[in-house]
């Protein structure tokens, strides 16, 4: 259970990872778009990320 835990933090960190790396620019100017937007839409965004994870974990 714990290597499970600790592959699926490691895929986390990676894939978080490969935007700021590949493209540093494209990713401040959207965390600049997102720090601006309202609750409602960041919460819906991150609703449909919550939906696309769980989605592909059933496959």
């Amino acid at each position: 259970m714990a290597e499970s835990l600790l592959t699926a933090l490691g895929l986390v960190l990676i894939i978080e990872g490969l935007l700021p790396f590949a493209a540093p620019t494209l990713w401040r100017q959207t965390l600049a778009r997102l720090a601006q937007a309202p609750d409602a839409q960041v919460r819906l965004v991150a609703l449909g990320a919550l939906i696309a994870g769980m989605a592909l974990l059933l496959l």
